[in-house]
């Protein structure tokens, strides 16, 4: 499951990458297109960030409070939630605690 957060996120990285001169800017266009034709293709489900999403958000940066999470990892997380997934893949130390406090695996490990 992706939701459009992620793919702004992802391209964010991307950009930030290029513009480091880690990957070129070719590379960046063709990993984008990959991953928005698996979007568009069914691959990939995708997950919407709902008025619902974004209560259970609120509801988690005010209440997991050993976490100190952002708004965007909490609504990563809550989509998660609201998508009844079993885990959830980030890079992100802090989103990665905070999706196991509520009980989610988390990939990488």
């Amino acid at each position: 499951m992706v939701s459009e957060l992620t793919m702004t996120e992802l391209v964010s990285v991307l950009a930030r990458l290029s513009r480091q001169r880690v990957i070129a800017r070719e590379a960046v266009e063709r990993i984008r297109r990959a991953v928005v034709g698996r979007l568009d293709d069914g691959t990939y489900q995708r997950v919407e960030a709902t008025r619902d999403t974004h209560r259970r958000a609120e509801h988690l940066l005010l209440h997991l409070t050993p976490i100190p999470l952002r708004a965007a990892d909490a609504l990563h997380l809550a989509m998660a939630m609201a998508a009844r997934s079993p885990s959830l893949a980030s890079f992100d130390s802090r989103l990665a605690a905070a999706a196991r406090a509520v009980g989610l695996a988390t990939y990488p490990r």
